[in-house]
């Protein structure tokens, strides 16, 4: 019994034992102690800065008015989030909270040291640690990353950015960033795997990235920008799509950094599928008051055609936009597919429903700090209130990018006040759209080029161009100003007003130079995408001009003695090709023909002084190329007409139409059939003047001269010019093809050709009735000036109707100098005077 006692007694007090600090942790736990404060009574040290109040304000109170521990723990997370200490640390004693901070430092100064290509401006709006703000160790790191990502976007991997900080007096510290920018990280090859259908020469054409090579120094393409590499792959499938190739895929881009050539190689993997056709065109409508069908004009999909999902989208924007005008403002054109994979055909149902009520409550653009706000609102065919339509925001974001005026422009809808209203949001990036370039070049025709010009496509932020230029050559000088306006009173009307003053020396080509200066306003019309209409009216003054040695003649055949003839004697060209009777003598030996004379209509329109020319005129121009600048398929039409005799000395009708059209052929060959033809007609009993004709030579049939063909002065002892022609036509074919064995950046390729025109039909003075001088005009017999049968008119000319014709090869290289051309041609058949000139260079550049 007194064992039992005692084993119950002994076990009594081990759970007395045990209990106790479990009792004591949960009274702890339910009853506040003395490590729980009141707001009154926290303590603030070590702050200097920063007032005691906005430290206690947070720490707030739980229920009663007091601090639990979960309040002090929330508010020591959140003073270490505000960034402003170095350190918090806390104690609870005697029913006080003592808060102990140490205050981060200010930022008296950030600098940076060795930064070369990028300026301290651009970077310093990029990092977040700013002067006179309290410095964070984690923003300086951040910041430091974020300086490394922007040398990394111009192309340099190599960056090594490390941030220091140097303190100074007062708590005070200067951030300084050091560096290394290393080299430039180019692109050193570009692959393309699964490319069936079109080869990887012909694919770096369709992309934005290229290669770096011996002069890329020059441009910026060969840096390795991601953001471009992605932007490739987009390139490359609507490249696809456009072709036919509707189930394509660009798999992926991948990209690698090879530490032995410095640089990245990218590969963009293509899964190209079957190249299809269009089998049926449907149309199918859900709206019962409205017929699909009476869309069908607006397809661009045609039956037989090669599918073409670019085509889709411009006809389904057009379709769209066709039955807003209708009444159906909310319609929704919706194009399905049905695809037969044996026959690689696809049939287009394009499907119009009735689309949600949606309208636009307000459009917000955001970014344009210098362009105004009307500028880039009336690229939109809706405004505020209008039915919402895609078709026309899709439509207004391409016009804000064709602009050339932003470096991103991205359009996106919010949600509005309303179930039925949406915001759209105009995101904009702008870049700068002025030019200052100096240019040079050297051509065949006008010797050594120079031109120095500044224009801005923004002018004023109000979407206006202008543009300053002045030429300075061999041959060639003259100034000229350009202004647009491309709203003209708020309609899409473009005005263009030009001023111009141009000077054309006599050279090699012709015995004459021509002065010229004039103004002429413009309006141009964008009837569509692909056509386009200007209306213009031009007025200028024209003069010619005789080198000296043309101009060694005048009317005194003899000198003061009477007996020695004057070498400067200038008689009429009827009166040398008659003689002077009343002297008995002729103008052999006179020094007038013999050692070379300007034709009759070139002294005729001497003597006529300036000549006034006030002329009204339109172009149309039809453009479906995919690059204008390096042109492989479809068809560019530009025909003009101009009427002379709106006023003025002179009157006439000019046509002229020129077309090219391009297509590839093979193995990346691309083959160009271009044609030319004009007329020149007489108006009432006006003369046309020798200026006013056509002039051709290598720009009609390579191979011959400038003015090298046509009908043509042949006095033996004259300059023999060229006097023109009132009709000509010309047509060539050639093969463009790349040098496969160049890397594709070179942008060098050869050409073969064969070209033939004509140029006939000489309508200009072939006379001149003179006065005060002796049997002018006329024949005398016996006259020794050795002159063709005829030649009573003054003007002995060959005015044959032959077709010249020609073949040659070329050289064309896309330089980062501007485009050259250096042909060599081997004419076929020519006029018996006319002019060859097998080798042709020509080009320039802007730097």
């Amino acid at each position: 019994m007194n064992v039992g006692m005692r084993v119950r007694g002994g076990l009594l007090a081990t759970l007395i034992m045990f209990a106790m600090p479990v009792a004591v942790a949960l009274a702890a736990m339910l009853v506040p102690s003395a490590a729980v404060a009141q707001t009154s009574s926290i303590v603030v040290e070590g702050n200097r800065r920063v007032d005691v109040e906005t430290v206690r304000s947070y720490f707030r109170p739980g229920p009663g008015g007091r601090l639990g521990q979960g309040q002090i723990d929330d508010g020591l997370k959140a003073l270490i989030e505000t960034g402003l200490f170095q350190d918090v640390r806390i104690n609870q004693a005697g029913g006080r909270l003592v808060v102990t901070v140490v205050e981060n430092p200010v930022i008296g100064r950030i600098a940076f040291e060795g930064n070369k290509k990028i300026k301290d401006e651009q970077i310093s709006t990029e990092i977040q640690s700013k002067p006179r703000g309290t410095l964070s160790r984690p923003m300086v790191q951040s910041d430091a990353l974020r300086i490394a990502e922007i040398y990394r976007r111009s192309g340099r991997y190599d960056v090594r950015v490390v941030p220091e900080i140097i303190e100074q007096p007062n708590n005070r510290v200067d951030l300084i960033f050091t560096v290394t920018e290393g080299s430039k990280t180019g692109v050193k090859s570009i692959e393309f795997v699964g490319n069936v259908a079109y080869s990887s020469y012909r694919l770096k054409d369709v992309i934005k990235t290229r290669e770096s090579n011996l002069l890329s120094f020059l441009g910026g393409a060969d840096v390795y920008d991601p953001d471009r590499v992605e932007a490739d792959r987009d390139l490359i499938r609507r490249y696809y799509l456009k072709n036919g190739y509707a189930d394509v895929q660009v798999v992926a881009a991948l990209t690698e950094y090879d530490p032995e050539k410095k640089g990245f190689l990218v590969t963009f993997k293509i899964e190209e599928g079957q190249q299809y056709r269009i089998a049926q065109v449907n149309f199918a409508s859900s709206i019962g008051t409205l017929d699909g069908n009476v869309l069908r004009s607006f397809s661009r999909v045609r039956v037989g055609s090669l599918y073409n999902a670019e085509a889709l989208e411009k006809s389904v924007e057009e379709m769209q936009i066709e039955a807003s005008r209708r009444g159906y403002a909310f319609a929704i054109v919706r194009p399905r597919g049905e695809r037969n994979f044996e026959a690689h055909t696809v049939s287009i149902t394009f499907a119009i429903d009735e689309g949600p009520r949606t309208y636009i409550e307000r459009i917000n653009v955001r970014g344009n700090t210098r362009t105004r706000d009307y500028v880039i609102r009336r690229e939109f065919d809706l405004s505020e209130g209008d039915a919402y339509n895609r078709a026309l925001v899709d439509r207004a974001e391409r016009r804000l990018k064709n602009l050339d005026f932003f470096k991103s422009v991205k359009i996106t809808s919010e949600p509005g006040s309303s179930s039925d209203r949406v915001i759209l949001v105009v995101d904009l990036e702008e870049k700068s759209t002025g030019d200052f370039s100096v240019s040079g070049g050297y051509s065949t025709t006008d010797g050594a080029l120079a031109e120095v010009s500044i224009s801005e496509r923004n002018f004023l932020g109000r979407g206006l161009y202008a543009k300053a230029s002045v030429t300075y050559g061999q041959y060639a000088r003259g100034y000229s100003l350009s202004f647009v306006e491309p709203y003209l009173l708020d309609y899409r009307v473009a005005l263009g007003l030009d001023l111009f003053q141009r000077e054309q020396l006599a050279n090699s080509y012709i015995s004459y130079g021509t002065s010229t200066i004039g103004f002429s306003p413009r309006l141009g019309f964008s009837l569509r995408e692909d056509l386009s209409l200007q209306v213009r009216y031009s007025i200028y003054e024209q003069k010619i001009s005789l080198p000296d040695y043309l101009r060694n003649c005048n009317n005194n055949q003899f000198l003061a003695d009477g007996v020695t003839p004057n070498p400067s004697y200038n008689p009429s060209p009827a009166f040398m090709a008659n003689g002077n009777p009343a002297s008995g003598s002729n103008t052999s030996a006179l020094g007038c023909y013999f050692d070379g004379e300007a034709s009759l209509p070139v002294r005729k329109e001497l003597q006529n002084g300036k000549t006034l020319t006030s002329s009204i005129g339109y172009s149309l121009n039809y453009n479906t190329l995919d690059n204008n600048k390096n042109p492989t398929d479809g068809l560019l039409v530009d025909f003009k007409q101009d009427f002379a005799g709106v006023g003025g000395d002179v009157s006439y009708l000019k046509t002229a139409i020129d077309l090219k059209y391009y297509t590839p052929l093979v193995a990346d060959i691309v083959g160009l059939i271009h044609g030319q033809a004009g007329i020149l007609n007489k108006i009432g009993n006006s003369d046309l003047r020798m200026l006013d004709h056509f002039q051709m030579g290598s720009n009609l049939v390579r191979g011959f001269a400038p003015n090298g063909i046509g009908p043509r002065d042949i006095n033996p002892y004259g300059t023999s010019d060229s006097l023109g022609g009132s009709k000509y036509w010309g047509i060539s074919a050639e093969l463009q093809m790349p040098f496969w064995f160049l890397p594709k950046e070179v942008g060098l390729k050869g050409s073969v050709y064969a070209d033939a025109g004509g140029l006939y039909d000489y309508q200009g003075p072939t006379s001149w009735a003179f006065t005060n001088e002796v049997n002018a005009p006329g024949c005398v017999k016996g006259t020794t000036i050795p002159l063709p049968a005829g030649s009573c008119t003054g003007l002995v000319y060959d005015n044959g109707n032959v077709v010249r014709s020609s073949v040659g090869v070329g050289l064309i290289w896309a330089s980062p100098f501007g485009p050259l051309r250096i042909d060599y041609a081997v004419p076929l058949t020519k006029g018996a005077y006319d002019r060859v000139q097998q080798f042709k260079f020509g080009g320039g550049t802007s730097f």
